[in-house]
């Protein structure tokens, strides 16, 4: 049942293109998929940036506002937007994580085009009529690409820049550096999204996976208005291993070679000490060289148990079947026309 209706929202997605030259028309509906927490200060300031420019995009829109677990203000910001025609709420049990809230966004999203940004401003709401421009000709996914990072601190940005290479080293998909989740889909590319059946979501790394027609869009984000950013040292650096684990195998395949190495070093070290002993009675000696040795070689065995073990917690996480987020409230009325 559930394929039946993905095929349909495919087949019909690719009746509104012009088969002769690719090009749209425009949207009959459009969804902006906002996932928040915390975010009360800026909440106001956007949605009525949003509430003026969406009926300029489509003549039928909605604002679908993910609440994450907020523990400010934001429930009853949230509230209060969602009496007006539009405006959807759906607040989250606990705090699920960004990606468990895109996709609950995702889900409950009704229009032929799907955006998704975030809450704190600094993914500009006036980027979205570009992005609407490049659908229209024909892009299936248009991906606002950031134009540099001289707003972070020197540690992340080489951090990140370290992590999209051992990323993007020996994949086939790349992952662009410089995007986010700030993006426009079209509904067969979100219909592809969801039909993924992983828990453990990187979804930069979904997005390129699933392909289709793409256009970068350039911009600079913006600082925030009001708040700090959620994403801590921590939570980044669990974020990057839940990417490196679901999208590549290459540590898997260094740990092997690695493995190899020290084996035939080990046993070439072996070989040689023997002929020496056997050829010129040479003595092995120095126990402070054998203990450091063996300490490398455990370390090196505890770094191989890690990095095996979290491919093994990931599998763990998927049979569990734990669903991806519970849903608290729903609130809103839907498309605004």
């Amino acid at each position: 049942m559930q394929m039946n209706a993905v095929r349909e929202r495919f087949s019909l997605s690719e009746l509104r293109e012009d088969t002769d030259t690719g090009h749209r028309s425009g949207p009959t509906t459009l969804s902006c998929v906002i996932p928040s927490r915390n975010e009360a200060g800026n909440l106001p300031l956007l949605l009525s940036q949003l509430g003026q420019l969406l009926p300029r995009l489509a003549p039928a829109w909605e604002v679908i506002l993910v609440d994450d677990g907020s523990t400010d203000d934001t429930p009853r910001l949230m509230a209060e937007w969602a009496r007006l025609p539009g405006f959807r709420v759906i607040q989250l049990s606990r705090n699920f994580g960004k990606e468990a809230a895109l996709t609950a966004g995702l889900e409950a999203s009704a229009g032929d085009v799907v955006v998704m940004m975030d809450a704190d401003l600094q993914h500009p709401p006036a980027l979205l009529e570009e992005m609407v421009a490049q659908w229209r000709q024909g892009a299936d996914v248009v991906y606002a690409m950031r134009t540099g990072r001289a707003d972070e601190p020197a540690f992340k940005r080489i951090g990140t820049h370290l992590f999209y290479q051992l990323l993007n080293r020996f994949e086939r998909v790349k992952v662009p550096e410089g995007a986010g989740d700030f993006r426009l889909l079209d509904r067969k590319a979100v219909d592809a999204l969801l039909a993924l059946p992983e828990r453990n979501r990187f979804m930069k790394g979904l997005y390129a996976w699933i392909g289709f027609d793409a256009v970068a869009v350039p911009y600079f984000p913006q600082p925030r208005a009001s708040g700090r950013s959620h994403f801590d040292l921590s939570r980044l650096l669990r974020l990057s291993m839940a990417a490196l684990t679901a999208f590549t195998n290459w540590p898997l395949r260094v740990v092997g070679a690695l493995g190899t190495v020290l084996a035939v070093a080990s046993f070439a070290y072996a070989a040689d000490l023997t002929i020496e002993y056997m050829l010129y009675g040479h003595q092995v000696s120095g126990w402070t060289t054998i203990v450091v040795v063996l300490m490398l070689f455990f370390g090196v065995q505890m770094i191989f148990l890690g990095i095996i073990g979290e491919y093994i917690a990931r599998i763990f996480e998927e049979v569990k079947g734990r669903p991806l987020y519970l849903v608290k409230r729903e609130l809103g009325r839907g498309l605004a026309k």
